[in-house]
């Protein structure tokens, strides 16, 4: 387990292991979500980049036959 400080400017440095194994650069915007005790990190992606992420999904949709 990674751990790091709070800076006196309230900022922290996410561990290079961290960074490299989700493959984060410098820019990444990252969504912040408190959850009861703790603060998660979350980097936000595109749609685009998300594509092919769930192989196997079904996408047919059942239509009636007066909506195709």
């Amino acid at each position: 387990m990674e751990t790091t400080k709070v800076s006196p400017k309230y900022q922290v440095v996410i561990p290079q292991r961290v960074r490299e194994a989700m493959a984060l650069k410098p820019g990444t915007r990252l969504q912040v979500v408190q959850f009861e005790d703790r603060i998660e990190l979350i980097p936000l992606r595109s749609a685009k980049s998300l594509r092919g992420s769930l192989p196997g999904l079904d996408t047919e949709v059942p239509r009636d036959a007066d909506r195709v």
